[in-house]
């Protein structure tokens, strides 16, 4: 059995330490926010925090989550600045990237508040959007970057 502590909460995992983190968190627990997309950590779609860092979950070993927090895109409140200003933006066409987009651009914050075009382009990089919405996202993450903090479960 491993520990986890996900979104706030412990859970015991019975799963090999070499499954990845994803599968985890999609079929053991039941997050399915997290998106699976191509399997080989490029596409950002399976973007989760370990320990407050943006990590692609779908090639992170569950032995390395063990005793870290994971938190996942239903770990942040809906009033966290970077959904608002999702929603505000409306940055979403299909959707399907955006759990991965919103997840690296919360760590992005958290570490640099008031980040730079290219910090901003530099941090988002490895998520794809097929959807091409990238003008939008980086609107989205000066309008967070602005917004009144708070937010986190």
């Amino acid at each position: 059995m491993i520990t986890l502590t996900v979104n706030g909460k412990k859970y015991q995992v019975a799963a090999p330490p070499d499954t990845p983190l994803l599968w985890v968190l999609r079929e053991e627990l039941k997050l399915t926010g997290t998106k699976f997309g191509c399997g080989e950590g490029l596409c950002g779609a399976c973007t989760v925090h370990l320990d407050g860092v943006a990590t692609r979950s779908c090639i992170t070993p569950l032995a390395e989550a063990a005793g870290k927090k994971v938190v996942t895109i239903e770990g942040l409140a809906v009033s966290h600045p970077v959904k608002q200003a999702w929603l505000t933006e409306e940055v979403s066409q299909c959707g399907y990237c955006q759990p991965g987009q919103i997840m690296s651009a919360a760590a992005l914050l958290k570490s640099k508040p008031k980040p730079s075009e290219a910090e901003i382009d530099g941090a988002m990089s490895g998520n794809l959007c097929r959807c091409g919405t990238y003008q939008r996202v980086r609107k989205a993450v000066h309008r967070a970057a602005a917004a009144p903090k708070g937010g986190s479960k």
